[in-house]
């Protein structure tokens, strides 16, 4: 995350990269980034299935890789992006899980 997260309580770490997260444009990247082939897509890719501008996306992704949950490689033309962790894919399906338990359960 940041270099001086060993001298951080985890919780205070955690809570950063939830602020990492916090985003609809970011959770929906990740999501297409978790369901790509080979786990890894260019900007392009996530463009084609968002709605949203490239220099809006280009700042959440930038977002993603200072938090460490995305890395991105630069090929010939290309930067391609994938999760920097497969916790990561196992974070976002624990979330839907609790959404859609909490969603059932109706309300308190």
């Amino acid at each position: 995350m940041f270099l001086d997260d060993e001298q951080r309580p985890l919780y205070e770490i955690k809570a950063n990269l939830f602020k990492g997260l916090a985003h609809p444009a970011r959770i929906r990247a990740l999501e297409i980034l978790c369901a790509a082939e080979g786990g890894t897509a260019t900007v392009s890719d996530l463009l084609e299935q968002m709605d949203i501008e490239s220099s809006h996306l280009s700042q959440h992704l930038r977002v993603l890789r200072r938090h460490q949950v995305v890395t991105s490689a630069r090929r010939a033309s290309h930067v391609y992006y994938s999760l920097a962790h497969p916790g990561i894919s196992e974070l976002l399906d624990i979330a839907r899980i609790f959404l859609n338990d909490r969603t059932s359960a109706g309300p308190r």
